[in-house]
């Protein structure tokens, strides 16, 4: 079975090529370097980009098979979640790997407006547990100093308590960004990715379930991924956070940063949840879920569903959840599934089964 069609969409496949020709491209036409105040923005990377962007074949055909599985716990235990959500989807063979967890440290405000400290402990306890051989926790803030945020979650405080090196992306120097750049993206020059996500053994998310007030719509696994991006780029003067936010294609733009890593993990916490405002404050819902997954398009059509039963904003519940801008765009990039029918909830208890097909429902309505 085609996860996409390779004549009508845009495949990660064709990206790869393209981003080979884009140096051919910028020095015949003059496009790339026509939009800057960036210096050396047509340039290609500093190093070959493959491997990096290169999907994995669970990216293409989730599970083989065309299909994802979504572990679906019901609970008001986030830790106890984590746990019980990696267990049902099988745990990430993370042995004598060098792990980078990336959470949503967007600001210092309380969960869901930031990563619940009990959930980066299960996730970190759970990778040591798979025998990692080193973990990396790492982000950068949209919405504060992220050194500053860390300090106020008391990230620090746990790094040294569970062994773990905290990461500050602002903080890293010019070649530790590399430039992603293709024709076919819709960033004006590409995007600069933060090379310690490119050279991890395996990445993993913690993600939050809720909307997003400023153009995003909604924020969970594939907005997540934006924190991996630098807002200026050392040693130029051009800000890639004003172009995402001052676009109408930001929905586009943040799921083509999905197409420079494949994620080994995403854990997301819907145990509070916003249904409007975010992603640093909003009304509150008890969603009481723990999800896991490692398709990034199947956890976040689950999440929209979930918004759309609590109530989210018009945005976020109207029309086909596969036509929100960023899984539709996500899917054309063939960074997982195409279609809700291929997204399995898995469960392993009652109230989670019954939850579960209630969400369900609401997804495979579109």
């Amino acid at each position: 079975m085609m996860l996409y069609n390779s004549q009508a969409t845009f495949s990660r496949r064709a990206f790869l090529g393209n981003v080979a020709a884009a140096g051919a491209l910028a020095s015949a036409t003059g496009l790339l370097a026509a939009c800057a105040p960036i210096d050396g923005a047509a340039r290609l990377p500093d190093r070959e980009i493959e491997p990096a962007i290169e999907p994995a074949p669970q990216a293409r055909q989730p599970n083989g098979a065309g299909r994802a599985r979504v572990a679906f716990v019901k609970t008001t235990d986030r830790a106890e979640g984590v746990r019980q959500a990696i267990a049902l989807l099988g745990a990430p063979v993370v042995a004598g790997k060098n792990v980078l967890l990336k959470p949503n440290f967007n600001s210092a405000d309380p969960a869901p407006g930031s990563t619940h400290p009990d959930v980066l402990r299960a996730m970190v306890e759970t990778l040591w547990a798979g025998d990692a051989r080193a973990i990396t926790v790492a982000d950068r803030s949209g919405m504060g100093n992220t050194q500053r945020v860390m300090e106020q979650l008391d990230v620090f405080e746990m790094a040294k308590e569970l062994d773990f090196a905290p990461l500050v992306f602002d903080e890293l120097a010019e070649k530790e960004w590399e430039m992603i750049q293709s024709p076919d993206l819709h960033w004006r020059q590409g995007f600069p990715m933060a090379r310690p996500v490119l050279d991890a053994d395996a990445v993993v998310q913690a993600c939050c379930l809720k909307t997003h007030q400023f153009g995003g719509h909604f924020t969970l696994s594939l907005k997540n991924s934006v924190g991996m991006v630098a807002k200026v780029r050392p040693g130029e003067r051009y800000d890639y956070m004003n172009e995402l936010h001052g676009t109408s294609e930001q929905r586009r733009l943040i799921a083509e940063i999905n197409l420079a890593y494949d994620p080994a993990l995403i854990v997301m916490d819907g145990v509070e949840a916003f249904v409007s405002g975010g992603p640093h404050v909003g009304p509150r819902v008890a969603a009481n879920v723990v999800l896991a997954a490692t398709d990034r398009i199947a956890v976040d059509a689950v999440g929209v569903a979930l918004l759309r039963h609590f109530g989210a904003t018009p945005q976020v519940s109207q029309g086909a959840i596969f036509d929100q801008e960023q899984i539709a765009r996500a899917v054309e990039l063939g960074l997982g599934v195409q279609r809700a029918d291929q997204i399995e909830l898995v469960t392993g208890d009652p109230d989670s089964e019954a939850y579960a097909a209630q969400i369900d429902s609401i997804l495979q309505q579109g």
